[in-house]
């Protein structure tokens, strides 16, 4: 068995209890989530016995908030398309119990906080988990950008999306960790170096950023993480309009980076190089993941119509595909 859509046969968390829900349905739905503006990354997907869906939102609260939820103050939507005559409920209060735990204690740390930033960006989190609004939730993702250079690094929600088979319901992850002033200023040369560095990458100037924000770069030490795998580094948000507008924070896992197994065994290197390898390959995955994050993650454009008829290229005369050869021909819509 692989994690995967239930209809091919395949396990996922995130379609309890619902094996004939099929990878259209599911995509179906996101379509109709994308039309109310419904992030999706806390949510799961149920099928019910009559051949409706439940939206489950990870919420310490079971009703919606009384102003409504990021999708309005309608809870039922009747759908359209290949699923006409089929209904969507949004169910609140999905982990409830952990969720309304977290959004009390994430309160309680913003009296702790270092600054307003940290102060603002607490009560946004606890906003967030307690009413299960991730329009809340990139409010706390810009406040996270915003607070440059904490000694005390930490991110908390929900984030990345490997595990879903559709790519886009997310994983709960957390980490605390504390920053290396040695390395960071390491980093912080690379991060100096980036404007002359972006114009040899191989595509034109139309695929970059009109304007480059240098990014606060940190090489932490991990005190915790909790998820289901621990990364060598980080480039968040992972919301394109918040990295465009706002910024990034890149993040390097030092104690990530050098951890390994004593008396690892090592294939495919020559006994005679072994020695090299050995002395060298953790500043080599350093500087690999510096440059990952920072030229990798951190340039680029995503080319969109940000609005009906507003794009953020000249949609007249698109970019040449560097791939290609010929004139870009899709782009994301808003």
């Amino acid at each position: 068995m692989h994690l995967g859509f239930p209809d091919k046969g395949h396990l996922s968390a995130y379609y309890p209890d619902s094996p004939d829900i099929t990878q259209d349905e599911i995509e179906q739905i996101s379509a109709f989530m994308a039309e109310k503006k419904l992030l999706p990354e806390n949510t799961r997907l149920t099928k019910t016995n009559e051949g409706d869906f439940q939206l489950l939102i990870a919420s310490g609260l079971n009703k919606p908030p009384p102003e409504g939820s990021d999708a309005g103050p309608d809870t039922k939507f009747n759908l359209g398309g290949r699923l006409q005559g089929k209904k969507l409920e949004l169910i609140f209060g999905d982990h409830i119990e952990e969720l309304a735990k977290i959004a009390l204690y994430i309160k309680k740390a913003g009296l702790n906080a270092a600054n307003d930033t940290q102060k603002q960006m607490m009560n946004e989190y606890a906003k967030s988990f307690g009413s299960g609004s991730l329009n809340a939730f990139k409010e706390s993702q810009k406040l996270w950008v915003k607070d440059i250079g904490p000694m005390v690094e930490t991110n908390i929600g929900f984030i990345e999306t490997y595990r879903d088979p559709a790519n886009v319901r997310a994983e709960w992850e957390g980490l605390v960790a504390m920053v290396n002033k040695e390395r960071t200023q390491a980093f912080q040369k690379l991060v100096d170096a980036a404007p002359s560095m972006i114009p040899k990458l191989p595509w034109a100037k139309d695929f970059e950023k009109d304007t480059f924000s240098a990014p606060d770069f940190t090489s932490l030490e991990v005190l915790t993480f909790n998820g289901s795998g621990i990364p060598a580094g980080i480039n968040i948000p992972n919301y394109d309009d918040i990295r465009q507008t706002v910024g990034f924070k890149n993040v390097s896992l030092g104690n990530v980076l050098s951890a390994k197994a004593p008396n690892e065994p090592i294939p495919f290197i020559r006994s005679e190089d072994l020695e090299l390898y050995q002395t060298t390959r953790d500043q080599a995955f350093e500087v690999q993941v510096g440059i990952h994050e920072l030229l990798g993650h951190g340039t680029g454009k995503l080319l969109q119509e940000t609005s009906p008829g507003e794009y953020n290229f000249d949609a007249s005369d698109p970019p040449i595909s560097p791939i290609t050869n010929k004139p870009i021909a899709t782009y994301y819509k808003p």
